[in-house]
């Protein structure tokens, strides 16, 4: 559904009445996971307040964006079930074990207490060995949702939380509240959340959050040159390990499912012919506790080029996780809030496809760029309300390598390469 002439709504209400007062000029949120990510995020805040409008920071796309500034963004709510974390202040909560990231802002008392929020599956078996459940029911997560007038709900889960992202998902349609799904659990590339979120007269951006440069938009990118030079890409892996709980929940290999669906669609999205599935393999290997929130990732790609010359790339990536993402999710906040403020329903289509790996259309980087800068403008307020037909995507057939004839097994090719004896015979037998 697109809408280019914006509405001047400025609450963004939806049509059952159920949507919160809206506050102007500020951007109120709620946080759902306090770990690593919301510790960042919450940090960047802060650290970013007094920036001038025209300042280039690291992460952003602009200090003032769409009218709304870093520090327009007020967090009123914030929900887990970590023992360590429920019932403290989330300034307190945000460097609470086992959270392990860079602490870059020291952050007040915000008074704003961490409750107790819903476990069902967000709770794994390797997590299970270092979080103890804080006791007591849950909060009444609908109701302090609207007390506190949330506009946007963050969702940090782990992977792997299907049922608990669909129960907070719920909460806030109930609330009237836009959401930002920023794990890989399929919500809003979906047309049955598509339109549950329509219906509601509310936006979401979903699904999986991209980081800044992280391995995902550094392999998308690297995939795309190969393309855009002409290069054959013929196999490729990237490999991620860390030290964060991230890194530990991902062990238990059940969980992941939708997280290697959603890492591997981000990369071969950009190719226009199918890779054969054994020739790509892109996920998290393992848990190093000593890196604590830092990432390594190592991408390797295999290609060939003109006369079926092999050429291969390698890349090694280091990054600390969390503050790698928070500057994309400060800028995924204030779209959303600004697709609440027009009025619009549904997946919000420019904002999911440039902040996130799995959105319901995938769109070259640059031009998803282009058309976030336009949706800030007000200029393309493309969304998504389940009703649309899937959008067939353009294949190649790739031609076949053409057959090298080799003078004798001496001559024969390591790792693909044409031995200098073997190359001419070759070349002179296709004459």
């Amino acid at each position: 559904m697109k809408q280019k002439n914006a509405s001047n709504s400025t609450n963004g209400s939806s049509s059952n009445g159920r949507s919160p007062k809206r506050k102007d000029g500020k951007i109120r949120v709620a946080i759902v996971g306090v770990g690593n990510c919301a510790s960042s995020l919450v940090q960047g805040r802060y650290y970013y307040e007094d920036a001038k409008k025209d300042d280039f920071v690291p992460g952003l796309m602009h200090v003032e964006l769409g009218g709304y500034h870093v520090r327009d963004i007020e967090f009123v709510a914030a929900f887990d079930i970590d023992k360590n974390k429920v019932g403290k202040d989330l300034s307190e909560a945000i460097f609470e074990k086992p959270n392990n990231t860079y602490k870059f802002q020291k952050v007040a008392n915000m008074g704003v207490p961490v409750e107790r929020g819903m476990t069902h599956d967000g709770l794994g078996k390797y997590l299970s060995q270092i979080i103890e459940k804080a006791p007591g029911p849950t909060a009444d997560i609908v109701n302090i949702l609207k007390e506190r007038e949330v506009d946007v709900m963050v969702s940090y889960l782990p992977v792997g939380s299907e049922q608990a992202t669909k129960w907070y998902v719920e909460q806030a349609l109930q609330a009237g509240v836009g959401f930002i799904n920023a794990i890989p659990v399929f919500i809003g590339r979906e047309p049955y959340w598509q339109r549950r979120f329509a219906e509601e007269g509310l936006p979401i951006i979903g699904d999986d959050i991209k980081s800044q440069v992280g391995a995902t938009i550094s392999h998308r990118v690297l995939t795309r040159l190969f393309m855009d030079r002409g290069v054959r890409l013929d196999r490729t892996y990237q490999l991620n390990f860390g030290g964060n709980t991230d890194f530990l929940n991902m062990l238990e290999r059940e969980r992941l499912e939708s997280k290697k669906i959603s890492k591997t669609n981000a990369v071969t999205s950009m190719l226009d012919y199918e890779l054969d599935p054994n020739d790509v393999h892109v996920g998290p290997s393992d848990h190093v506790p000593w890196l604590e929130d830092r990432k390594w990732c190592y991408i390797r790609m295999e290609g060939t080029t003109f006369g079926d010359v092999p050429l291969n790339a390698e890349l090694k990536l280091e990054v600390w996780d969390s503050p790698n993402s928070a500057g994309v999710i400060t800028d995924a906040i204030r779209c959303l809030k600004l697709g609440l403020d027009r009025g619009l329903a549904g997946t919000l289509v420019a904002a999911s496809s440039y902040f996130m790996k799995s959105p319901p259309e995938q769109i070259h980087d640059d031009i998803a760029f282009n058309r976030v800068e336009a949706f800030i403008r007000g200029e393309d307020n493309e969304t998504l309300v389940g009703t649309e037909k899937a959008k067939p995507r353009k294949m190649r057939k790739m031609a076949a390598p053409r057959t090298r004839i080799i003078a004798s097994a001496a001559a024969g090719e390591v790792s693909g390469t044409p031995t200098p004896a073997a190359a001419p015979a070759a070349a002179s037998k296709g004459r």
